[in-house]
């Protein structure tokens, strides 16, 4: 069995009740709960929220809601010691962490996420993006030279940041890392799949949300064939 879980705190520190801010006529969290029940992979999709406000929303849209323990509030709260608590809330084989940060999530994306997950055999599966740019981590070049002459950007190694969209894990893994260790995000065979540029819009921001505003409206209005500046 496959258990969409997607997390829901009232609070944020960098944009104040981000889930429940408007986009396009609907609470950003509704999207998610819509690509998870849209993409026909899940045994069940559960809102994971420290706040009875998100019920209602939950309720309207098709989901199932839980109520964590108080405990598990708040912005300190470690990730790890949430999906513990909802494993052992509602057992199940794998369960799939689906954010409502990512608003513009595809179904698509979502279907292959989990497909790719089951035909490797993963016990643990994140979502990243494809970047062919130069990069640099601590002042150093990371995927280039700065001998010779400046590279083509589609010659470089791509590299592959992470995108908290997806996280999945197999239960019983999770379940045994964190007994041993206390600790089990990255928990036996892990795989990385590289999702679309729709999915990989991450909103942490105020400014990220004006963004998705944007993107969301085009999408809205349809694909328009590109016009060229006639020379």
């Amino acid at each position: 069995s496959i258990i969409a879980m997607i997390p829901a705190r009232i609070g944020s520190t960098r944009f104040k009740m981000k889930n429940l801010a408007m986009l396009d006529g609907k609470p950003m969290i509704a999207y998610a709960i819509m690509a998870a029940l849209s993409s026909k992979v899940f045994d069940k999709v559960i809102v994971n929220s420290d706040s009875e406000n998100f019920r209602s929303i939950v309720e309207e849209y098709g989901a199932e809601f839980y109520l964590r323990p108080k405990y598990l509030g708040g912005s300190t709260v470690k990730s790890d010691d949430v999906v513990i608590d909802f494993i052992e809330k509602y057992p199940c084989d794998i369960v799939v962490w689906e954010n409502p940060i990512a608003p513009l999530q595809t179904i698509e994306d979502v279907q292959n996420t989990i497909q790719y997950f089951l035909s490797n055999n993963l016990d643990s599966l994140f979502t990243v993006k494809t970047e062919q740019i130069q990069c640099v981590y601590e002042n150093q070049p990371v995927n280039f030279k700065e001998q010779g002459k400046f590279a083509q950007t589609q010659d470089l190694k791509p590299i592959y940041p992470f995108v908290p969209f997806i996280m999945m894990w197999r239960t019983s893994t999770f379940i045994n890392a964190f007994k041993e260790h206390g600790y089990a995000f990255f928990c036996g065979k892990v795989g990385y799949f590289p999702v679309s540029r729709f999915s990989s819009v991450i909103i942490k921001y105020e400014d990220d949300f004006r963004f998705a505003e944007m993107l969301l409206k085009s999408m809205n209005e349809g694909e328009k064939e590109i016009d060229y500046y006639s020379i």
